[in-house]
């Protein structure tokens, strides 16, 4: 992810973890460490979507909504896919395979979260540090080279394994450029636990 998106998801979870939509650049560059002017860059297209409201000292995120909706049109999931594999595997047989060091997204982050399943899944997404492949990999059972992956490993940011929980904002962002038609399902429900309004 690019460090513009890492910001984003800050700013997104502390506005609703903490009810806080006013910030000071120097507050989340330091959170984040990042440069001033990284902060700065990120919150351009905000200030130009009217999503911020940026003065001298400080800014202020004008909605939560607007600012889910520019990252999930933003993201690009598939660069972030360091592997994937057709392991003719059923989802929560491949979850049970996983190591402690992976942290399960999209659909299996949603489940794991809320015990609940909008739909049935047969795609597991986790992220992992590209250093752990090896000990991910070798869990795995032989692949299928004749099936359609249902595999996923997406590189993990800095600061994803900081959050005591897959942030559900991130959850949203990467369900929204998944590709499989439950998705849908998936995202819809977690609009209502977001309670998602305009």
């Amino acid at each position: 992810m690019q460090k513009k998106e890492i910001i984003w998801r800050e700013l997104l979870i502390q506005s609703r973890t903490k009810k806080q939509n006013i910030f000071t650049q120097k507050e989340i560059a330091n959170r984040l460490k990042v440069s001033l002017s990284t902060v700065f860059n990120a919150l351009k297209p905000l200030r130009g979507a009217h999503i911020a409201e940026v003065s001298g000292r400080n800014f202020r995120l004008l909605s939560y909504e607007k600012l889910l909706y520019m990252w999930a049109s933003f993201r690009k999931l598939d660069k972030d896919i360091i592997y994937r594999a057709a392991t003719g595997v059923g989802a929560k047989n491949l979850e049970g395979l996983m190591p402690p060091s992976v942290v399960f997204g999209l659909y299996s982050a949603f489940s794991h979260q809320f015990g609940e399943e909008p739909a049935d899944y047969d795609h597991v997404y986790v992220y992992a540090d590209e250093n752990k492949l090896g000990d991910i990999l070798r869990r795995l059972p032989e692949e299928k080279p004749k099936l359609s992956p249902n595999f996923f490993i997406l590189k993990k940011d800095n600061f994803l394994g900081e959050y005591q929980e897959m942030p559900p904002e991130q959850i949203f962002i990467d369900i929204w450029n998944a590709p499989e038609w439950y998705a849908k399902d998936f995202l819809k429900a977690l609009e209502e636990k977001l309670r998602i309004k305009f």
